[in-house]
């Protein structure tokens, strides 16, 4: 059986390292690993593939930019010919990315049966991109591979015929144990990430947040005035960067140590030791629960309510700066409830079973 797995942003490569091991040791099964582009340069994209072992793509379509139209149009022009010549009994895809929706409408309209990983989970904003990629995602789907309960009851509740759908289980607790286990996550952080004492870890990519002038100038006072109490460190996305500079807000963040883009070891071993972790990042909410550290998240809504529920998560809108400097300052040595919503870790050798038992004839 031949898996093509579509690839493209920094959050897609983390879940297909679990994946993409499952893969390699099962039997009969050939991966083709096509990678987008939509994160091109090589801190949001080649130290990921090294890192994590995840094997080169067979096929790099090098498309990064433009508006979300134009990327989406490119991509399904790019990848129609190669979904074509690998001619793949599944179509995989991930998350809620350009890429993802790209690499879901082209593989429909080539009757090529398509599986969604990360499938069901709903902010019930439709202003964001993300969420209408993932509901245009799992209709196309022919096996929806949910990560919790609620990712589950979502697709219910949009008529999806169980049927359907799997729940396996969330392949980012996958990769956090797997990478755990093998022991690499206690290596040295580099020289200008030492941090002697506690100190807090933000990131910040989202685009209603980078976009929009009030939001990103409250998030950068928020972050300023927590400053005041614990060093904050600001791994820069380059979306983000643009922007702080567009808006001329880049030089109200000396106090706060802005470094490049991380590799996800290097960020694990950050998140791990971090008093808190303040994020707009869907992902990064979940491994701050994963290493036990508390999260301020700066949207609207969470995908992730479960957490917020369990005291893990604070939701904060990024609309005042006192606001957000408040909510980080108290959940400084704060944790939650002990749940375990994201499986037994072995979601990635379940999609694998999944994707054997049912073939281009049973999807």
């Amino acid at each position: 059986m031949r898996v093509l797995t579509i690839l493209g942003a920094r959050p897609q490569f983390i879940k297909a390292a679990a994946v993409s091991h499952a893969i390699h040791r099962a039997r009969d099964i050939e991966e083709v690993i096509v990678h987008t582009g939509q994160h091109h340069d090589k801190s949001m994209s080649d130290i990921f593939f090294n890192e994590l072992g995840i094997p080169e793509p067979n096929h790099h379509l090098g498309i990064a930019g433009g508006g979300h139209g134009e990327m989406t149009g490119r991509m399904m022009a790019a990848l129609e010919p190669v979904i074509q010549a690998e001619n793949p009994d599944w179509v995989l895809v991930y998350g809620d990315t350009n890429s993802t929706l790209a690499g879901a409408l082209t593989a429909a309209k080539l009757h090529v049966p398509i599986a969604h990983v990360e499938a069901g989970l709903r902010s019930f904003n439709r202003r964001m991109p993300e969420e209408v990629n993932r509901v245009l995602t799992d209709h196309c789907a022919d096996l929806l591979l949910t990560p919790t309960r609620a990712a589950t009851a979502n697709l219910l509740a949009e008529g999806v015929p169980q049927a359907r759908i799997e729940e396996v289980g969330d392949v980012m607790f996958d990769a956090a144990l797997l990478f755990a286990q093998a022991g690499l996550g206690g290596g040295a952080l580099s020289t200008d990430l030492i941090l002697s004492g506690p100190y807090v870890l933000a990131t910040i990519h989202r685009q209603e947040n980078t976009d929009d002038e009030q939001r990103l100038t409250a998030i950068v006072d928020g972050l300023s005035w927590a400053v005041r109490h614990l060093p904050l460190v600001l791994p820069l996305h380059p979306r983000t960067k643009k922007q702080l500079e567009a808006f001329g807000l880049l030089s109200r963040l000396t106090d706060i140590r802005l470094v490049e883009p991380l590799g996800y070891l290097e960020m694990v071993r950050l998140q791990q030791n971090a008093a808190v972790i303040v994020t707009d990042s869907g992902g990064v909410q979940k491994e701050a629960f994963f290493h036990r550290v508390p999260c301020v998240t700066l949207r609207d809504e969470t995908e992730w309510g479960e957490l917020v529920e369990a005291g893990w998560n604070r939701l904060v809108s990024p609309r005042s700066g006192s606001e957000i400097a408040e909510a980080i300052v108290a959940a400084i040595g704060t944790s939650g409830e002990e749940i375990a919503p994201y499986g037994r870790g072995d979601a990635a050798e379940r999609i694998v079973r999944c994707l054997a038992a049912s073939g281009r004839e049973g999807a």
